[in-house]
């Protein structure tokens, strides 16, 4: 890390899992298991966010999710940060942007569960991210037909990689997003929070 700034090279393709981590929990490992596997990354780097402009509660703070985040996740190839607050963003576009720009040649694959990408086309500037970084989606318990039925797949359907290649969708140019099945937990960090465990 440089100035908190995960190190990466051009050429390597980095795995971007947003989300608030308010707590971290075994879903998330799984997921980012399943990701380096199944989307051919080299690295996943969590972007433990300063907030959500998508939920009204904002979240235990910074410092105390990154901490539990790094407790729990212990992989020589994810990266726990906390670069938005640190670039100053607030959306996931801007972040992009940001990314993109510090980050010449690094090939960059957006990560969600399914349940995000059904509501992906309320995200601010959501064409702009499918039309500049590949996405991977990762079916989560019963999201799996909103995600197929949103918005987002149905505009770009002629841009869907199957997930029998989504090891490549790294190396692909945007628009390019797939979609694969995994094994999944469903444990959830609002599930854990409202047992008052965090």
């Amino acid at each position: 890390m440089v100035d908190g700034f995960p190190a990466a090279k051009p050429g390597q393709v980095i795995g971007l899992l947003g989300g608030s981590f308010d707590p971290p929990h075994a879903g998330h490992v799984h997921i980012t298991k399943a990701a380096l596997k199944r989307f051919g990354l080299d690295h996943v780097w969590w972007l433990v966010s300063p907030g959500n402009p998508l939920k009204e509660n904002g979240p235990a703070p910074l410092g105390d999710r990154i901490q539990a985040s790094r407790a729990l996740m212990q992989h020589p190839r994810v990266k726990i940060t906390g670069i938005e607050s640190k670039l100053g963003t607030r959306y996931t576009a801007q972040t992009l942007h940001a990314l993109r720009k510090r980050y010449p040649g690094v090939r960059f694959v957006w990560l969600m569960g399914a349940d995000n990408l059904a509501q992906f086309h309320r995200w601010q500037d959501w064409r702009w991210i499918i039309e500049n970084v590949p996405i991977g989606v990762i079916a989560r318990p019963g999201d799996r037909i909103a995600a197929r039925l949103s918005m987002a797949a149905k505009v770009y359907a002629q841009s869907k990689v199957p997930s029998r290649a989504s090891h490549i969708i790294g190396r692909l140019p945007a628009p390019a997003w797939s979609f694969v099945n995994v094994p999944m937990s469903d444990t959830s960090s609002s599930a854990i929070r409202a047992r008052g465990e965090w």
